[in-house]
């Protein structure tokens, strides 16, 4: 192997964690040339884990083992920087407020940006991967932690996800009612949502750009009360106009004027009595 070759091998070496990801793009981008990717996976310097999605080996995990869904996004976020992060109610669960939403090998895996590859939907994880783009909030970069990444002084082991705030991720979640998400889950998890800050939650709502969103929020922090709900003011953000539909067999809640089911209306047994 020439040096200039055993140079830039060298550079992706140091570059990719063993047992970390990167992917055709980002190999070229680093100098690496596609004919010289078969070379790499001959040698077992990389592993072809799909189509254009390689491996670092790590000794570890065979070949037709899952990959850990956390490793994937660190390896997105941190090594190709993509412009993604964990959201919902996987944002949620890894803050502590899982509920009955743990993240086990089953968990589905919430992934939102404009920068998601292909690719992923075709990897083995250890979740299923479920994609949204950043359209919620109008700044699309509100509520967001570890969103400041610098790989030169952050060794690998510390690397942190790119993650939803529980103030913007419980947005996230509500957001995918009542098709992709239970009210039940989420009144469970808004239980123990008693320490949101108010200040980011007015600076979200400010930004959300979708009306359902924002009046089931509402209604939510109604039903539980907590106390940063009184730092709060529903008429301080556009709510729209008009009844909404979103569910059969509900009713319309009488002050944010959505339907939702009978048990979060204000003084609504839950067996309708």
């Amino acid at each position: 192997m020439s040096t200039e070759k055993s140079g830039k091998l060298q550079n992706v070496l140091n570059a990719v964690p063993n047992g970390y990801l990167v992917d055709a793009k980002w190999l070229t981008q680093n100098g690496i040339a596609y004919e010289t990717f078969r070379d790499y996976v001959n040698r077992g310097w990389l592993t072809r884990v799909a189509q254009g999605v390689f491996q670092r080996p790590n000794g570890q995990t065979r070949p037709e083992d899952h990959i850990d869904w956390k490793t994937c996004l660190l390896s997105m976020q941190h090594i190709m920087k993509r412009s993604l992060h964990l959201g919902g109610v996987s944002a949620l669960a890894q803050q502590g407020y899982s509920h009955y939403l743990p993240l086990g090998q089953n968990a589905q895996v919430w992934v939102y940006g404009a920068d998601i590859p292909k690719w992923l939907a075709k990897l083995s994880l250890n979740g299923p991967v479920i994609t949204r783009k950043r359209t919620l909030f109008a700044d699309t970069s509100l509520g967001l932690t570890g969103n400041s990444i610098d790989n030169e002084v952050i060794a690998p082991n510390d690397w942190q996800l790119v993650i939803s705030t529980p103030e913007r991720a419980i947005l996230e979640a509500i957001d995918e009612l009542p098709e992709n998400e239970s009210f039940h889950n989420l009144d469970m998890i808004f239980e123990g949502l008693t320490t949101l800050r108010p200040r980011l939650l007015t600076q979200l709502l400010s930004s959300c750009r979708k009306i359902k969103t924002k009046r089931l929020f509402f209604v939510f922090a109604d039903k539980h009360n907590h106390g940063w709900n009184k730092q709060l003011d529903a008429t301080d953000f556009d709510l729209g106009k008009g009844d909404r539909a979103l569910i059969k067999g509900g009713k319309i809640h009488p002050r944010y004027r959505i339907m939702v089911p009978k048990d979060f209306i204000p003084g609504e047994d839950t067996d309708g009595a």
